[in-house]
């Protein structure tokens, strides 16, 4: 077989192929559908846009529902604090009332022990049992001191504390004038004697002291 031969048989065999085989399956080319594609396209935007406008309202419902939620909490921190504030004024008024009571009972027994400090039995009258009533009011005195002291002390732990005002200038604030002196020898507006004490409680007045003021 010669050369030529065999590229004439190789022609023929490759026409024969050609001619044979149907090449439409390789050119054909699958188109899409426009119009079922931008129906789809249509179809998905309307349905992000639903979603769309369905999630701004549920943020805006709650964006209102933690408006009025802030709202009623301060609202009720507003009123709980009123509340507590009332309720305080009130322990302390309470307080106020107990402990003005309190020192009424004080002042009766600091009048006694002033009282017995006072006092001097009548020769007289008890010249047979002199030495005995003086023991016997002299241990009823200490006795009353001590009780005064730990008057004092259990005032001192509620706050209370006592207005100094013998000496000092008359300060209204504090002090109440019931009787008026004549001393040259000291300034105006000086107290000269204090009548009836006053207390502190805390840093409010609880009671006036009453005073006796010097006037030139």
């Amino acid at each position: 077989m010669t050369t030529y031969t065999s590229h004439s048989e190789l022609l023929d065999t490759l026409q024969h192929y050609l001619e044979q085989t149907d090449f439409a399956h390789l050119t054909a080319v699958n188109q899409p559908d426009l119009a079922g594609l931008f129906s789809d396209l249509a179809g998905l935007k309307s349905e992000v846009k639903a979603e769309s406008r369905q999630f701004k309202a549920t943020l805006d419902t709650l964006s209102e529902a933690l408006t009025t939620l802030q709202a009623d909490n301060q609202a009720m921190a507003a009123q709980l604090s009123a509340v507590a504030e009332r309720m305080l004024q009130q322990k302390r008024d309470v307080q106020r009332t107990l402990l003005l009571d309190i020192i009424d009972i004080y002042d009766r027994l600091a009048e006694g022990y002033r009282i017995l400090q006072n006092y001097k039995p009548v020769d007289a009258l008890f010249k047979h049992s002199k030495k005995q009533d003086v023991r016997f009011i002299k241990s009823f005195g200490q006795g009353q001191e001590i009780t005064l002291k730990r008057f004092e002390q259990w005032l001192q732990r509620q706050r209370v504390y006592p207005i100094e005002s013998a000496g000092k200038q008359f300060d209204a604030h504090t002090m109440r004038t019931l009787e008026i002196g004549h001393d040259a020898t000291l300034e105006n507006g000086v107290v000269l004697e204090e009548l009836r004490k006053g207390f502190l409680f805390e840093d409010q007045v609880l009671r006036l002291a009453e005073v006796k003021v010097n006037k030139l």
